[in-house]
Parts: structure tokens; C-alpha cells; sequence
């Protein structure tokens, strides 16, 4: 099946507001499959229009599409995506490899500039997210008038969706600091009380909405704990289980090390690399994003208890903080280690706790 994919994305004042758009057509009939839009938050032009793109990339998928043709109206987009032009800015870096990696579960994607009158369903949509996303904010401006909560310090406005970010308890591969991944491992009997230590600090969190987890036992066992303490069911989501090391599962770093030493190296430095029939750190910051937009669409405003993995939490804290792929080398995870997140509906974010283990102690 081969379609057409026509993306825009906007900022108001660069950076400013920003929102995208984008439309799946069949290639034969022009028939309209798919239509995407989505506000931003405070971006510029460029990145709104690669979120554009990636969002009609994910909607092609959707409807089965083996081929595509992406018209967009930024040339910037086009030759960079077309391998033409040069990826500089750090901002779009990640969004780029993103988008590679959806064009690469097609049989073939090329890319085409048009002119802005030609993509105007696609900008139509962008519009229209900023255009929500403003009355959203205004609309909320009575109540924050009448004393609900006020603008966070750095701007950020409206109420956040909170992220409780659990690390699962000790399983035998931890113990021997072997790479485990998609194993699916159970825990200790010291893995099973750090849960049940965590479980108890979490109890008495107010208003925990939901408790979402990784689906491999090591995850569930530790969500469980919690979730038999204050009454709720564990849901698990499969965008938050940990990397796929491929062949390197079960393998200490020296193992590995001595195993592939080249693709190892590179690994440690190069988020694009991938173990050998593994899953790159790339890869799993697409979908953490993709897991991440699925919980606020759910639970937006709300807190949730986030049960996972090392890369998992890592990449949650990385994309709050909007920072560079080389946080994931420098941030250092304890097993029931526990970190808060919070993500607002204007785009900001902000981090406020990392690592904490006092209820080990």
C-alpha cells in the first residue's frame, strides 16, 4: 500500500507555541486515511515540523502503509531527512534519528518539498493544536483567579501530570551485574523487601491514580507490592520495558566487551548504535516518548506510580529535563531507586527528585 504524507508544523515566535500537523492520503484516490495534530509546547519551527513529520510517519504506519511519499513544506526537513544536509542543531538530532527509525519499517519512504499552498490541510491541524492549546490555557485563567494553582516559576502553566519513577527490586542478573533486558527475571528474596520497603514509603503518596508498569515480572512483582497496599490494580504498558540487549543479554560488561569490541565501544558513546539483534538507545527513546504520550493522554493531571527499568526512567528524566543523549552515561539508578517527574500541558516540565533510597535505609 503506498500513501502520501503530508506534515506542517508552526511556532509562534520562534520559539514560542508551537503545534503540528499532519495527514495520511492513499497514493491512488487522495482520500484522506489519518489526520494527526498536536501542540508542542514551547519549540521552534523546525522542531514542530519534524514532530509533524514523525507523527505522520506513526499514523502511515497505523494504516498499514509499505510505501510512502512525505511532502512537506520545509526545505530544512526534506534535505535532511533526503541525507542531503547536515543535522547540526542538538534539538533536532533526536527527532531526526526518530524519524528514521519509523521510515525504516517501511519498504521505501522519499521525501518532496512543496510549496505552503499545497500542504494547507496539514497546516490547518498545526493551527488548530496551538489554537486548543490557547484556550486550554485561557480557559483555565478564572480558576487560577480564584486561587487554584498558579504559573510554575520557570512559566510553566496549567496542572502537571506526575510521574512517580520506581526502579524494580534486586534479580540475580543484578546481583552479578550482568546486562538483562527482556529476560524476565524474578526478584530476590532481597529484591522482593526492597519492593516491599518501596511499596511502603509510596503508600502514603495521595491520589496515586494508577500504578503502570514494564510487563516482565521483575516490574510487576515490585508494582504489585505497592499495588496491594493501597488497593489498586497494576497496569502494565509495554513501552516501559527495559532495552533489548540482544545477543548481549545475561553478559557482564566484560563479556560483551571481549564479545564484540568494536560495536561495544561505539555503544557506550553512540545512542544510534544497537547491540548485536538488540535495540538501540535511539529506539528506546521513541517509544518511552510514545508510552509517555499514551499515560498523559490517559492520566493527564493525575499521579502515577511508574514501575520500570534503568533506560526506561533514565530516558523519562532525560526528556523532562530536555537534555542530551550522553545524560543516559552520567545518571546512575539504585534498584527501588525512586525519582519524580512532572509534565505540564503547555510542554514544560520539571524534575524534583532523583535516585532517592532513603526508605532502604
Amino acid at each position: 500500500m503506498k500513501v502520501i504524507v503530508e506534515a506542517d508544523g508552526g511556532s509562534r515566535g520562534n520559539p514560542g507555541p508551537a503545534g503540528y500537523g499532519a495527514v495520511v492520503r492513499d497514493h491512488r484516490t487522495g482520500e484522506t486515511l489519518a489526520e494527526r495534530k498536536g501542540f508542542v509546547g514551547v519549540a521552534t519551527n523546525n522542531v514542530a515540523e519534524y514532530q509533524g513529520l514523525i507523527a505522520g510517519l506513526r499514523a502511515a504506519g497505523e494504516v498499514g502503509a509499505e510505501v510512502v511519499e512525505v511532502r512537506m513544506d520545509s526545505k530544512l526537513v526534506v534535505e535532511q531527512m533526503s541525507g542531503r544536509w547536515k543535522i547540526k542543531h542538538p534539538s533536532m538530532q533526536p527527532l531526526a534519528r526518530e524519524a528514521r527509525q519509523l521510515a525504516d519499517g517501511f519498504d521505501r519512504v522519499a521525501y518532496e518539498w512543496i510549496p505552503r499552498e499545497r500542504n494547507r490541510q496539514a497546516d490547518r491541524l498545526a493551527n488548530e493544536a496551538m489554537d486548543d492549546a490557547k484556550q486550554d490555557q485561557q480557559d483555565k485563567q478564572p480558576q487560577q483567579a480564584e486561587g487554584a494553582k498558579q504559573p510554575h516559576w520557570s512559566g510553566a502553566v496549567g496542572e502537571p501530570t506526575r510521574l512517580i519513577l520506581l526502579r524494580h527490586g534486586q534479580t540475580r542478573l543484578s546481583v552479578e551485574r550482568r546486562y538483562s533486558g527482556r529476560g524476565d527475571h524474578p526478584l530476590t528474596e532481597l529484591g522482593l523487601e526492597q519492593a516491599s520497603r518501596a511499596a511502603q514509603r509510596l503508600s502514603t503518596v495521595e491520589d496515586i491514580a494508577a500504578i503502570v508498569s514494564s510487563p516482565l515480572q521483575r516490574a510487576t512483582q515490585t508494582a504489585q507490592k505497592l499495588a496491594d497496599a493501597v488497593g489498586l490494580d497494576v497496569v502494565t504498558h509495554q513501552g516501559l520495558i527495559e532495552t533489548d540487549f540482544g545477543a548481549w543479554e545475561g553478559l557482564t560488561f566484560a563479556e560483551a566487551a571481549r564479545q564484540d569490541p568494536d560495536v561495544h565501544r561505539r555503544w557506550l558513546g553512540d545512542t544510534s548504535v544497537k547491540p548485536p539483534n538488540g535495540e538501540s538507545f535511539d529506539e528506546v527513546h521513541a517509544r518511552v516518548r510514545k508510552a509517555r504520550t499514551d499515560l498523559i493522554a490517559k492520566y493527564g493531571g493525575k499521579t502515577l506510580v511508574v514501575v520500570s527499568h534503568v533506560t526506561p526512567i533514565k530516558t523519562l528524566l532525560r526528556q523532562a529535563l530536555d537534555v542530551g543523549p550522553q545524560f543516559l552515561f552520567r545518571m546512575h539508578l539504585d534498584l527501588t531507586g525512586v525519582s519524580i517527574a512532572e509534565f505540564y500541558p503547555d510542554g514544560h516540565a520539571s524534575v524534583k527528585l532523583v535516585n532517592d533510597t532513603s526508605h532502604l535505609g
